[in-house]
């Protein structure tokens, strides 16, 4: 007997290729669905990159897996809803001097929200996708919880931390207890055509690779020069455009000051970048909006909490003190670097996602 339908995200890649394959050994009907988000450039057509998740070979891919399987495989249209919501919220975000995570957006409005709603007419009971995370139940709570994957280099609880309750009551990932080289090898015992498929690195809708220059190709504004000042307001040198630069970074400054100069603070209202010393790059504290509380409750006094303030950061100790309408003031035991306004800060208590919210 089945247990029960479950649709597969299917990217092409093969995490989500042995998601299907394991849901399948475990005798789930399983149905596998891709989504078209190519973005569209002008009146033009966009190239997707070859090892992105939107990509035309990535659809063949899928499908070909799907077949390997003997499963069902349909691709779904999201042109339209993708662009207004993860796209134009990530070049927004930029007009704003902020530095997105798209993965999260799309995560949180068309992977978890978006597609289990048209999926509803095929009847599946689950939604499953290649992310490497652990889901269970806490029988003493009946809350759902979210753990990191056993395996650290790949662990994806930073881009899932914004899922409802809800939404985990229906969901599968199958991955968490993998490490990444037993998925593949996995991949290479069933032969499927994706098992040396390399992983995607970048965002899959910036075609050229470059963040800046499809920035500037979607809204020039972003490309208008500006001042740059130091702390203390001098006027040091130009920009290229508020585009092309983040919160830490050093290279591509033009600048010549007879010292190692970073960004602290991107001044979108003046159109301009702020720039200091290595050790001006450190806070201890930082504001966090639009707080989820996932794994548990929102706390009524302070807690202690690891914090990532990016995905690949490694975990610090602080202190978190939730506030009203989802703001959470968040200090450090220690100064963080580079704590970026648009990322995500994601909180744990050891591997379980206690939430997060958006570095304000």
């Amino acid at each position: 007997m089945s247990r029960g339908r479950v649709v597969v995200a299917m990217s092409g890649g093969v995490d989500s290729s042995i998601a299907a394959a394991l849901l399948v050994e475990q005798g789930y009907e399983v149905i596998g669905v891709t989504l078209n988000v190519w973005p569209k450039q002008s009146q033009e057509e966009a190239v997707p990159r070859a090892d992105a998740c939107c990509a035309l070979g990535a659809v063949e891919d899928a499908r070909r897996v799907a077949q390997k399987l003997v499963i069902p495989h349909y691709v779904l249209n999201y042109r339209d809803l993708f662009a207004e919501q993860v796209i134009a919220d990530f070049v927004e975000e930029y007009r704003r001097g902020r530095t997105p995570n798209p993965c999260i957006r799309c995560n949180e409005r068309i992977k978890f929200a978006a597609l289990p709603e048209r999926i509803a007419g095929l009847g599946a009971d689950y939604l499953a996708t290649g992310h490497y995370v652990r889901l269970s139940l806490d029988a003493t709570s009946g809350r759902y919880r979210l753990r990191q994957a056993v395996d650290p280099g790949k662990d994806q609880s930073y881009v899932l931390y914004m899922l409802t309750q809800h939404q985990l009551a229906r969901c599968l990932f199958p991955l968490g207890w993998y490490r990444k080289e037993a998925a593949r090898a996995l991949a290479r015992e069933l032969d499927l055509v994706v098992a040396d498929k390399p992983d995607s690195q970048e965002i899959c809708f910036v075609t050229s690779g470059r963040y800046g220059d499809y920035l500037t190709l979607v809204d020039p504004t972003l490309g208008a020069p500006g001042p740059i000042y130091d702390l203390s307001g001098n006027d040091v040198g130009r920009h290229r455009g508020i585009a092309f630069y983040t919160v830490g970074q050093r290279h591509g400054l033009g600048l010549a000051l007879g010292r190692p100069t970073y960004v602290v603070r991107i001044d979108a209202a003046d159109n301009a970048i702020v720039v200091g010393a290595w050790e001006d790059l450190f806070a201890r504290e930082c504001v966090v909006a639009q707080t989820r509380w996932l794994s548990i409750e929102k706390p009524d006094s302070p807690i202690r909490a690891t914090v990532k303030v990016r995905y690949h950061a490694r975990p610090a100790q602080a202190s978190l003190v939730p506030g009203p309408e989802g703001i959470t003031r968040v200090t450090f035991d220690e100064p963080q670097r580079a704590i970026t306004p648009g990322q995500a800060a994601v909180f744990y208590e050891e591997d379980l996602v206690l939430g997060g919210g958006t570095i304000l």
